[in-house]
């Protein structure tokens, strides 16, 4: 009788798995063609597929993945893999890093007045969110970072500076002009005496009331250096704030970048926790289900209540990540109003990055303005010194001056004068403070050498680092979307099988925990890769020209 009873249970776990079967992507999915090996996510690493085949784009709902690019194009072409895969490039257009966008929402813009603060907690309320693509998240952080707009000042400031020291160049012109009244003592002390001498004799007025004026012109013929060099130093000068600026801008760019992939993770991980917690509300409902056809035991519910709050846990702290990259990427614009930006763009791989790793090395040695700014720094620092050099040789300047002078109150006519001559100024001894200046400026480029050697090793150690990102993140892309698609089968096999009667509780929620897992690896590995992109572009510097970076369609 109780094998009786065991057959009735199985065959209704056998009815209930069969209503909720449906045809695995397998069934749905045409076979890969070798003209399109990646035709589905559902494709397997083969052997005859190389290094650059690009992945797919992790953008997809909870039951359903999206499609692959089916091109053959490489991320990183190395010479070494070029004979086992021909690339094919695809036609070159701006990226999502560097090319032209609709511009972003007028309201985004600062505020005009950089004093401005809020004192109503109204007006610092979130007022909504708005999605913006990468390229206009860069866009508004030009417009808005503070530390851009200082970089942009120091450099017109520079610009000053420059005009000033060309101003030695020119003969000066000075004018003085003096009117004065004064009162003598001496001349009353002798009054006094003569009065005393002669009484009744009255003195001469001791007060007088004068004009006088000067015009003079001069020029420093002989300098020994120090006016060509302090022109050339100050010339530097704005191409060291030049530097500054690109260095600022390339920075920026790519911390908007990876603030930017944040958002889209923390959005991912939204979306993947979602699916989690409707899983576990798919196995909750079967353990139900099963116990009250008497086949499945409460010790699977209870466990499935606790895989359904687990998850729900989960996804409570994954929209908490969501909310803060937002708000981090907000701050990082400078936003004039309270507003949460949210990515616009999906969640795909950038580009494809087509130098070898020698190529990159060479090119980021060419581009970088850390290098060029220690270079300039070396030109300052020596033309600094041949300033205090010239303190102690001589100095020969000319100058004319014409002068009047008119007294008022008495007989003679306004008179005036002039004198045209030479100076010569010759500091001949000061203890040696020259020849400590000038050592210190000599001493300052020999570190400015120094760190431009510094630099250029921290310069490769950073293109190599993103190269191999960009080949491991590649790797693990292609490795996390068969696992992704693997874990979804899996699942599905796992919860027939409960559903039946021959599988466990345990099955389904490693399966679950499987597939969420295997989905955050797919997402922090195309996300990897685009950061990875992203810091080569950094570490390369400067807009890359169309054979170096290739966008994915």
């Amino acid at each position: 009788m109780s094998t009786l009873r065991h057959l009735i249970a199985a065959g209704l776990g056998v009815t209930v798995a069969l209503s909720n079967i449906k045809p695995s992507s397998s069934q749905t999915t045409p076979s890969p063609t070798p003209a399109d090996p990646f035709a589905g996510d559902s494709y397997l690493l083969r052997k005859d597929v190389t290094w650059g085949t690009p992945p797919v784009s992790s953008q997809s709902s909870p039951t359903t993945e999206g499609t692959a690019d089916g091109s053959n194009q490489q991320p990183i072409s190395d010479k070494r893999d070029t004979a086992e895969a021909e690339q094919v490039p695809l036609e070159p257009r701006d990226n999502a890093l560097r090319g032209a966008s609709r511009p972003a929402p007028a309201y985004l813009n600062p505020d005009p007045n950089p004093l401005q603060f809020p004192t109503k907690p109204e007006e610092v309320r979130v007022q909504g969110t708005q999605p913006i693509t990468l390229q206009q998240a860069i866009e508004l952080a030009r417009r808005n970072n503070q530390d851009l707009q200082v970089a942009d000042q120091q450099l017109q400031r520079s610009r000053y500076s420059l005009q000033e020291a060309l101003a030695a160049e020119l003969p000066s012109l000075d004018l003085n002009a003096d009117v004065t009244r004064s009162d003598s003592a001496q001349g009353q002390l002798q009054n006094e005496r003569l009065e005393q001498q002669q009484p009744g004799q009255e003195g001469g007025s001791t007060i007088s009331r004068s004009l006088s004026g000067q015009l003079e012109l001069s020029y420093d013929v002989i300098t020994s250096g120090r006016r060509s060099a302090t022109i050339k130093a100050a010339d530097r000068q704005v191409k060291l704030n030049q530097l500054e600026v690109e260095r600022i801008d390339e920075q920026l760019q790519l911390d908007v970048a990876n603030a930017y992939y944040d958002v889209q993770q923390a959005d991912e991980q939204v979306r993947i926790a979602q699916s989690a917690v409707r899983n576990a509300q798919q196995s909750l409902r079967d353990a139900e289900a099963l116990e009250r056809a008497g086949v499945g035991t409460r010790f699977d519910v209870l466990r499935a209540q606790v895989q359904l709050a687990n998850e729900t846990q989960n996804l409570t702290q994954a929209l908490r990540d969501q909310q803060v990259s937002q708000r981090q990427l907000a701050q990082l614009l400078s936003l004039s109003l309270p507003t949460n930006i949210s990515a616009a763009d999906p969640v795909e791989v950038a580009g494809f990055w087509n130098l070898t790793l020698e190529e990159s090395i060479v090119q980021a040695f060419r581009n970088r303005a850390e290098l060029e700014q220690q270079l300039v720094q070396r030109e300052i620092n020596e033309q600094q010194r041949q300033v205090a050099l010239a303190g102690g040789r001589p100095q020969v300047s000319v100058f004319g001056n014409y002068n009047v002078l008119d007294v008022f109150a008495d007989d003679f006519d306004i008179t005036d004068g002039y004198a045209v001559g030479a100076r010569l100024r010759w500091n001949l001894y000061n203890g040696g403070a020259t020849r400590a200046r000038a050592n210190q400026e000599q001493v300052d480029t020999q570190i400015a050498e120094t760190q431009f050697a510094d630099q250029r090793n921290q310069v490769r150690l950073q293109v190599e680092q993103a190269y191999y990102d960009l080949r491991a993140n590649f790797e693990n892309i292609q490795t996390s979307s068969v696992e992704v698609e693997r874990s979804r089968e899996a699942l599905r096999l796992a919860r027939l099988r409960f559903q039946a009667g021959v599988g466990t509780q345990s099955e389904v929620i490693d399966a679950e925990s499987e597939l969420t897992r295997s989905e955050g690896n797919r997402v922090r590995a195309i996300l990897g890769y685009n950061r990875a992109l992203a810091t080569m572009l950094r570490a390369v510097s400067n807009t890359p020209t169309a054979g170096e970076v290739t966008i994915s369609p």
